[in-house]
C-alpha cells in the first residue's frame, strides 16, 4: 500500500497529505472524487462513519460506497471477488461501483444487512493518491443532505454540510478526472450474476 502516483501536482499533494491526516484521526472531509463531491472518511472506523450518516441525515438502511485504490486492495475487503467483476473493472471506461456479496474488514455501518458493499476503484490522481496515504478504503457518499439533489459542483454543496465536516479539500483538485456525475452501480452475485442497479 505503499504505492506511488507517476506524478501528482505540488498543490494537490498538499492537499493529499491534510486531507489523510485528518482520516486517520477520524475525522470526515469533504472532497471531489472521480464523479461528483463526496463526503469521506476511513471505512475501517465505525464512529467516523456514524458520524457521515448523522451528517447527511441518512438511515443506516442505506449503505455507503468505498473507494479502494486498485484490485489488489479491493482482494483485502471482500471475501471472494467474482471473476466477473475483474473483467467489468478491466474493459470499463466510466466510473463504475460493485456491489460486491460477503465484504469483509469494513466498519459494520458500511456494509448492507445482506454482507455486502458498494466499492469503487477511482480513476483520479487526488482519490488513488489519498487512499495510498491513508492505507485505508475511503467512504464515498455525496455530499448533501439525504433525500436532495447530489451536487454536481462544490457551489452546489449545502452550508449544514460544509460546516459538519472537518476538512474540505480545496477545489484546485476537482479537475483531476472529475465527471460531475454518478457513477453506474451494477450488483455482481457469488454465482456471477449481474443486476444492474443504475445506468
Amino acid at each position: 500500500m505503499n504505492k506511488k502516483i507517476n506524478y501528482i501536482d505540488p498543490i494537490i499533494e498538499s492537499e493529499v497529505k491534510k486531507a489523510s491526516e485528518i482520516i486517520k484521526q477520524g475525522g470526515i472531509i469533504l472532497y471531489p472524487t472521480d464523479t461528483i463531491w463526496g463526503i469521506g472518511c476511513d471505512a475501517t472506523n465505525y464512529n467516523a462513519v456514524e458520524r457521515i450518516f448523522k451528517i447527511k441525515n441518512r438511515k443506516q438502511s442505506k449503505s455507503l460506497v468505498t473507494l479502494v485504490a486498485d484490485i489488489d486492495m479491493l482482494y483485502q475487503y471482500v471475501d471472494q471477488v467474482p471473476e466477473i467483476a475483474i473483467n467489468l473493472i478491466e474493459v470499463n471506461d466510466l466510473p463504475m461501483t460493485i456491489i460486491y456479496p460477503k465484504a469483509i474488514e469494513l466498519a459494520d455501518n458500511v456494509i448492507a444487512s445482506d454482507g455486502s458493499a458498494a466499492i469503487r476503484i477511482p480513476d483520479n490522481k487526488f482519490c488513488k493518491s489519498l487512499i495510498y496515504r491513508c492505507k485505508k478504503p475511503i467512504v464515498s457518499t455525496s455530499a448533501n443532505i439525504s433525500e436532495t439533489t447530489a451536487p454536481a459542483t462544490f457551489d452546489e454543496i449545502s452550508k449544514e454540510i460544509k460546516e459538519g465536516v472537518d476538512y474540505i479539500v480545496g477545489q484546485n483538485c476537482e479537475e483531476q478526472k472529475t465527471t460531475k456525475k454518478a457513477s453506474q452501480i451494477i450488483k455482481v452475485g457469488s454465482n456471477g450474476e449481474i443486476q444492474i442497479i443504475r445506468k
